[in-house]
């Protein structure tokens, strides 16, 4: 029980606050989908102990273009799901290139735990991140659709900030917006006519009072 209350805590701490802090603040639903299929797909990287260093340098290149605290959370989510593919990623790899079948044996496996390069084994990690680049777009786009709408449901549930939806004018408003365009500009035509009319004015004043020529 003690070990469960610890979980608990740990993903209150590590994950639930942080997603409803972001819904909170009421970011855009599309750059929240973008920056989750982002982290998801990246946190499957067949490669342990990269995912963190290969976010950081995706944040710093896309900028704006992705939502930070969003990639690094469901990047954390998809840590376990990580280690549940890296044997499918492997085969997939190894059907696509019609590589040699790596036997995973506890001697196998020893080697790619205590890091001990052998060429078969470099060649099952070349597989299982060939199986992981084919797939990651297919895991993007998948990721994107699905949580598009679930990140605009839960935005709007959770957001503390007043929703201003971009629509588009009616009719009525387009029309008034023009008159009033309209307006304006006889308005200044006006101004500029009566300053030209005044300007006539002092030059005949002053042609008359014999200054002029």
């Amino acid at each position: 029980m003690a070990n469960i209350g610890l979980l608990t805590m740990w993903l209150n701490k590590k994950i639930v606050e942080p997603l409803l802090e972001i819904l909170r603040k009421g970011a855009e639903p599309k750059l929240l989908a973008f920056s989750a299929a982002l982290g998801f797909t990246i946190g499957l990287f067949p490669i342990c102990g990269t995912t963190v260093i290969i976010c950081g340098l995706a944040i710093a290149s896309l900028g704006s273009h992705c939502h930070a605290p969003t990639v690094m959370v469901i990047n954390l989510i998809a840590t376990p799901i990580e280690l549940s593919l890296m044997v499918p990623f492997l085969r997939f790899g190894e059907y696509v290139s019609g590589g040699p079948h790596f036997p995973l044996t506890s001697d196998a496996l020893k080697k790619v735990l205590t890091l001990q390069a052998s060429r078969e084994v470099l060649l099952s990690i070349a597989h299982a991140l060939l199986g992981w680049l084919v797939a990651a777009p297919i895991i993007f786009a998948a990721v994107y659709i699905l949580s598009l709408p679930l990140f605009k449901v839960l935005v709007l549930k959770f957001s503390t900030r007043p929703l201003s939806p971009k629509r588009s004018l009616s009719p009525t408003e387009v029309r008034l917006k023009v008159q009033g365009w309209r307006l304006n500009a006889w308005g200044d035509a006006d101004k500029v006519h009566d300053a030209n009319h005044l300007g006539r004015i002092d030059e005949d004043d002053f042609v008359g009072n014999g200054f002029g020529h």
